[in-house]
């Protein structure tokens, strides 16, 4: 009876209407003018909204995004969350992002689906193997968990992997993150959207920005589809179109936009239980909670600002994937995306004051963006609220391309995540 009666309710419950549900947050029309205007409503600009503020006590806030929330790198990403970079500056960065996962359903009321499932970066040469140990050894000094396993360890870690690769791809070795692992990135857009909300933040989408009003070297406020809008400050958080944006303000950045790649299989049973990466082949995998093998390849190598992405990468990274994961051989594609990254030269972001008073720039996180939202967003607030850079994000200023300062994260940033 108890089943019978299940049935019949999942059965009545589908056929009715969702009606007059409350939406999760506002939508209001823009005011004339804001304490702060945040361009951009993907993970990184709400997150900046969020601890304007709850921390700085910010609460005048427009977030201003073209589209809909999360509809860009956001949501087209493949969700891998890990602080196992080498430079003490990006593994300071990234290690407050990561303890800010482990933390943030329960700060959001809102649960952000965080998995620490594991994080298995793969060794298939000797220089691979020379790197990760360094990266390990680095990541230990730093009190950043990390440890070195040898073929049998990583066997025993992630038995369906094939250690010989089909002889092209043998691993010899890997480096692992134990916290490191997952997150549903819609939840986590969402989460900061109504936490914001709750705050007081203005949430407005489907409003492009056409420009910026600067006078005598500092901003007065956006130009915008639905008209201009004065603010005090104004930061900038547009992923690929960062470069676009700063134009329009009269600077240039030292960025380049280009496509990234991902797939989705279809759903099967679990199987993989971590997140496997390989830099060399640029190829990496897990699984979603419905069951989709996701998999995610390197960048296109042309500039561009499309969403798909071109066949030649997305074929390599499933020869790869082929070989080290036979098993998979069968499965079928679902779908597969592009996302827009914007690369800085040394593979590490810019979080910084721009050439124009009152107008702040995040931007440059290649490959590694979505693993970064909590702590870019918090140091990002720190920095508009202070006009000073927090001590986490001081290394990751604009004048560092003048003074020669990089942060080159190229080997640990490796390939898309």
């Amino acid at each position: 009876m108890k089943t019978r009666y299940s049935i019949f309710n999942l059965a009545r419950n589908a056929l009715k209407y969702h009606e007059n549900w409350p939406e999760a947050w506002r939508s209001p029309e823009p005011k004339k003018s804001y304490d702060v205007v945040i361009v951009g409503g993907g993970g990184h600009g709400l997150a900046t909204a969020y601890y304007l503020a709850k921390v700085h006590g910010i609460h005048n806030v427009a977030v201003l995004e073209r589209g809909w929330l999360g509809g860009g790198n956001t949501g087209r990403n493949t969700t891998i969350v890990r602080s196992n970079y080498l430079w003490d500056q990006s593994a300071g960065l990234y290690e407050h992002a990561l303890k800010l996962w482990e933390g943030l359903s329960q700060d959001l009321n809102y649960n952000v689906m965080f998995s620490q499932r594991g994080v298995m970066n793969l060794a298939h040469n000797q220089h691979d193997l020379r790197e990760l140990n360094r990266r390990v050894n680095a990541n230990r000094l730093n009190g950043i968990d990390s440890e070195f396993l040898n073929a049998k360890q990583v066997k025993e870690f992630c038995p369906i992997i094939d250690l010989r690769g089909n002889g092209r791809y043998p691993v010899l070795g890997a480096s692992l993150q134990r916290r490191g692992g997952t997150a549903r990135h819609d939840a986590v857009a969402w989460g900061y959207a109504r936490a914001a909300d709750d705050r007081g933040v203005d949430i407005i989408q489907e409003c492009p920005v056409e420009g910026f009003r600067i006078s005598n070297g500092r901003v007065q406020g956006v130009e915008t589809a639905k008209g201009y809008i004065e603010a005090k400050k104004v930061g900038v958080v547009a992923a690929g179109h960062s470069s676009v944006l700063a134009n329009r303000a009269g600077f240039r950045l030292p960025v380049t936009s280009v496509p990234l790649q991902a797939l989705v299989s279809e759903p099967v049973k679990p199987t993989i239980g971590c997140v496997v990466m390989s830099n060399a082949v640029h190829a990496y995998i897990s699984q979603s909670d419905k069951g989709e093998l996701v998999i995610g390849a390197g960048v296109d190598k042309y500039v561009g600002y499309g969403q798909r992405g071109s066949l030649p990468v997305t074929e390599e990274t499933l020869a790869a994937i082929c070989e080290l994961f036979p098993m998979f051989r069968r499965m079928r594609m679902l779908r597969q995306w592009g996302g827009i990254v914007d690369v800085c030269p040394d593979a590490s972001p810019i979080i910084s004051k721009s050439p124009v008073d009152g107008l702040y720039i995040n931007c440059g996180w290649g490959t590694g963006g979505f693993k970064a939202t909590p702590g870019s967003g918090h140091v990002f607030a720190h920095t508009i609220a202070n006009d000073n850079p927090h001590p986490l994000n001081e290394a990751f200023s604009l004048d560092r391309f003048t003074t020669g300062f990089l942060v080159d994260e190229h080997g640990a940033a490796a390939v898309a995540h």
